[in-house]
Formats: C-alpha cells, sequence, structure tokens
C-alpha cells in the first residue's frame, strides 16, 4: 500500500518510498501515467540494488492519488510533486519521463538547490503549447475553448482529454522561452522512433538551457516508451551518472 501526503493545497497525493542513501532518486510520471509504469518500477528496483533511496509517486487525478484527472493542470502537477520533494531529505535525483520531464524542469528552475542531478526520458516541456496547440486544427482549438475539454485518439488506450485549463495554464508554466541554467549534471535521453515528443524537441531542449555538464543521447529506434532492457539500462546509466557513481550495475534480479 502507498503512503499519502497532502499538499499545501489539499490534495492528497500516494508514494511509495524506498529506504537508502542519498541523493535520493524521485521519478515523475508523465501525462495520465501512474507510479506502476515500467520505468518506475525499474528505477526503484535498480536503486534497491544499489542501496539508493528512491520515491515514486502519482500527481493528483492519477493512479492512487486523489482528485478528477480532468481537474488537473501542469501547475497543479507541479505543486504536487515539489510537495513530494519536501519529504527528501536533502538534494534528489530528478527523472522526469515525457511530461514529467517538464514537471522536473519547473522544480529545477524554482529550486535548484534541492536538485544533484536530472534525466529526462522523451521530456516533453512545453508540449501543451508547442506539440498540441500549435498543431491543432482552427475546429479543435475551437472545441476547446468553448467546450472547455478536447479528446484525442490516443495508442494508450481511450482517448485523451485536454482541457482548457491545462492549455491556459500550460503558457504559464513555460521553460523554453527564458533562459534556464541548470547548475547540476543532466543527461537528456530520447528516442528517434518517437511520434509523439519528436526528437527535435529534445535537441531544442540542449541548446537552450545552460550548464557545465549536459549531454543528450540519441537512441535509433526507440520510441516514446523508451522501455527496452536497452532503454532502461541507459535510464540507469544516466541515474548513476548526474548522481556520482560509477560502476552501477542493472543486471542483478532483486
Amino acid at each position: 500500500m502507498p503512503d499519502f501526503i497532502s499538499t499545501p493545497e489539499g490534495r492528497r497525493i500516494a508514494l511509495h518510498r524506498t529506504s537508502g542513501t542519498g541523493p535520493a532518486v524521485m521519478f515523475l510520471g508523465g501525462y495520465r501515467s501512474d507510479m506502476t509504469g515500467t520505468k518506475a518500477m525499474f528505477l526503484e528496483d535498480w536503486c534497491w540494488k544499489q542501496g539508493r533511496a528512491c520515491l515514486r509517486f502519482d500527481y493528483s487525478g492519477h493512479g492512487a492519488s486523489g482528485g478528477e484527472f480532468e481537474d488537473g493542470c501542469i501547475g497543479d502537477w507541479a505543486a504536487d510533486a515539489a510537495a513530494v520533494l519536501a519529504t527528501v531529505e536533502g538534494e534528489a535525483v530528478l527523472v522526469g519521463s515525457s511530461m514529467g520531464g517538464w514537471i522536473a524542469l519547473i522544480l529545477a528552475r524554482a529550486m535548484p538547490e534541492r536538485i544533484a542531478g536530472l534525466v529526462t526520458v522523451a521530456g516533453a516541456p512545453d508540449f501543451t503549447e508547442d506539440l498540441l496547440w500549435a498543431n491543432w486544427t482552427e475546429a479543435e482549438r475551437r472545441e476547446v475553448t468553448e467546450k472547455d475539454v478536447l479528446h484525442v485518439p490516443s495508442d494508450y488506450g481511450d482517448p485523451y482529454p485536454y482541457t482548457r485549463r491545462l492549455i491556459e495554464d500550460g503558457r504559464r508554466q513555460l521553460v523554453l522561452r527564458d533562459p534556464l541554467d541548470l547548475p547540476f549534471p543532466v543527461r537528456i535521453l530520447q528516442g528517434t522512433a518517437d511520434v509523439d515528443v519528436p526528437q527535435e524537441v529534445a535537441l531544442r531542449l540542449l541548446a537552450h538551457v545552460t550548464g557545465a555538464d549536459i549531454r543528450a543521447t540519441l537512441v535509433k529506434g526507440a520510441d516514446h516508451r523508451f522501455s527496452t532492457p536497452e532503454c532502461l539500462a541507459l535510464i540507469a546509466q544516466a541515474v548513476a551518472e548526474v548522481s556520482g557513481m560509477s560502476g552501477a550495475g542493472v543486471t542483478e534480479s532483486r
């Protein structure tokens, strides 16, 4: 069973903690994803083998947390993540998948002193503006504006709802418009076969941010899930690198 915390805004957030040494590894999932996904569970298992503290959680409206999904927006979910980060002693390594990459960057901008390192996996910064609104037809824009929600077919199950509040709040959370310094190690992982977040997004992020230790890795043929054994091993390697670890293995079973 997960633990629960209440955010300053009164939202009930479910989380799982694995004890170990720091800096703790904190996984931030994607839009409509939850903390039981392949990458989150792999990372928890890997951290357990390494004796590392790990934390995975569900944003409000996701998974085991309280709230309705369509009531949420990027700012709400970033606030949820900040409340979870507040439970971590010392610094944390953030691993943000898809939308979680955007939220990790929001946290890194707001509280860089709490971040020891950052890994984005198919990261989707500013996706509400650059991948949704920019590519929608006038009819789709009108529907979300007038009806407050647009449902878009998804390869991951039921159509995804995108609300007017999500779009409007997203414009207040953009991270690729103003200078963004990341004064800690950063690894950007991206598949070339990702049809949800094009590789150009990763390259734009790499070009935009500043910092002394920032590297991007493009994986030929990897899709948005980035969950093959080879991709998972790259995530573990990236976490080890930004944590200053060396020789960390990824093959031992729990």
